[in-house]
């Protein structure tokens, strides 16, 4: 399967900030591909070069096979992919129909008729102005002007933000559609509990880097949560034996909660086993405790065991300790 999107070694410095500092990434054709980091995590950056409006320090990116940071291309990649910010910039003047006659100026036949489509499967009147409406509505008219030219990408950051919860559910079950199509979305957001019904692929991004990438499924099925209760807070934990691997350790108290690669419950026996602990419990990780793991964690990546899957294991990159 052809990548869509190639990002090696990608940095971005500004004055007294490393926004993004050497990012490697792979996001296969046809995948929905979820970046999930806090505010300031270098999200919107990545983005900014990928769409081609930031160069970077250092580094390379392939989008579609192009170059964003080289103007013609950059050019070439707009009309083959969409991209949904946050905050879109429509014309409040304009009437959701006019706004739609405007765009389809810029792209090939057949983008008002797939546009009319989408508007109405939206409930959308053509003859309401822009300034009239919901954040919500503004959102799938963003979303319907990306998709009326049928790009082979799309792009959104942080689509759903300041949106009502069942809004926000049907934009983010749409991408499922879109994705169904042959479709690639990167979709850049902190809405953990709404990005793990639709993404096939994960990325958790800290402070410039990517802290875990792999498929939904494997990172579900491979990684598992271990508490430890200590009789003393002080006591360090061996690391356990191979194949068994921990990616992350949090520590409140006498407990510790610990990030454990491939087999959990292996690394939970050899620590009940362990001088000065009163007891160990296992369970699979949700996707919501690897992004604390992955974000707040007093040891981001204690080691690397083996990969989680062909995806992860070219995508994944390790953050000091």
């Amino acid at each position: 399967m052809n990548d869509v999107i190639q990002i090696d070694q990608l940095k971005m410095h500004y004055r007294g900030c490393d926004a993004l500092r050497g990012v490697d990434l792979r996001v296969p054709a046809g995948t929905v591909m979820a970046l999930l980091g806090e505010n300031g995590a270098g999200k919107t950056t990545m983005i900014r070069i990928m769409t081609g409006f930031q160069k970077p320090t250092s580094g390379s990116c392939r989008i579609l096979g192009l170059d964003p940071t080289q103007d013609d291309q950059a050019l070439q990649l707009r009309h083959r992919i969409g991209y949904v910010s946050d905050a879109p910039a429509l014309y409040d003047w304009m009437t959701i129909g006019e706004i739609g006659w405007f765009a389809a100026s810029f792209y090939p036949d057949g983008f008002m008729e797939r546009y009319q489509a989408s508007i109405e499967r939206y409930g959308l009147p053509a003859g309401r102005k822009i300034r009239q409406l919901s954040k919500g509505q503004r959102s799938k008219v963003a979303l319907s002007l990306a998709l009326a030219h049928d790009p082979e990408l799309l792009i959104l950051d942080e689509p759903t933000s300041g949106l009502d919860p069942i809004v926000r559910r049907e934009f983010l079950e749409s991408m499922i559609t879109v994705a169904a199509t042959g479709r690639t979305v990167f979709l850049s957001s902190h809405q953990i509990a709404e990005v793990e019904r639709v993404a096939d692929e994960i990325a958790v991004m800290h402070q410039g880097r990517l802290q875990l990438v792999g498929s939904l499924a494997d990172l579900k099925d491979s990684i598992s949560m271990v508490t430890v209760s200590l009789s003393d807070p002080l006591i360090a934990l061996a690391d356990p034996p191979a194949p068994s691997g921990i990616l992350a350790e949090i520590s409140e108290g006498r407990q510790k909660q610990l990030v454990v690669q491939v087999d959990g419950e292996a690394a939970a026996d050899f620590w009940r086993s362990a001088p000065g602990v009163l007891g160990v419990a296992c369970r699979p990780a949700t996707l919501e405790e690897l992004f604390v793991a992955c974000t707040r964690g007093d040891s981001l990546y204690k080691r690397q065991s083996s990969s989680l899957s062909p995806a992860s294991s070219r995508n994944m990159e390790a953050s000091p300790s």
